[in-house]
């Protein structure tokens, strides 16, 4: 037997694939779309591997700390992601909508709630922010173009990323209440 999306995840499909629809439809703006392919690929791991590994040399002391922090911060939230997204199994925009919605670059699976790259992507922003806040500048507008990315490309509804978004801020969040 497939795991199901609960109801509420169907009727948003219903109330967003337009949206999807209309986004996806800059798309036809091949520096656009070559924007948010890039970005997508960035929001894969390169940046916030490169931030990880940048933090001892980012502080003059707890940097090593701060490696560990955004480490186990990441791993938690991957843990968790992974929990949500197999459980809930809501369907990609581009799988429900054949033909209403295009995906302009591949899905790592099937499912779509919550967007991960959103989430990793708001995360380590916020921790930049508390930890090196003269940083935090430079990567919001990557994190936006993240976010963006993932709905224009065909392969997230909005509220995948707004899920995404939140689920990074309460993971900061829990990571500065009990780490600093």
């Amino acid at each position: 037997m497939q795991p199901r999306a609960p109801v509420l995840l169907d009727r948003l499909d219903l109330l967003e694939w337009r949206l999807c629809q209309r986004i996806g439809r800059l798309n036809l703006y091949r520096p656009w779309l070559s924007l948010l392919r890039l970005a997508s690929k960035l929001g894969d791991w390169p940046v916030w591997v490169a931030l990880i590994i940048a933090q001892p040399f980012l502080h003059q002391t707890g940097g090593w700390q701060h490696l560990a922090q955004y480490l186990l911060t990441a791993l938690a939230a991957i843990g968790v992601y992974r929990l949500i997204k197999t459980r809930l199994c809501r369907e990609r925009p581009f799988i429900t909508f054949v033909g209403n919605v295009h995906c302009n670059e591949p899905a790592r699976d099937r499912y779509s709630f919550p967007s991960g790259h959103t989430m990793h992507a708001v995360m380590f922003l916020v921790l930049t922010a508390n930890h090196v806040p003269w940083l935090a500048p430079w990567l919001l507008p990557l994190v936006g173009l993240i976010a963006l990315s993932r709905v224009g490309l065909g392969l997230h509804y909005l509220s995948d990323v707004l899920a995404g978004a939140l689920l990074g801020l309460l993971f900061a969040g829990v990571s500065l209440a009990f780490i600093g």
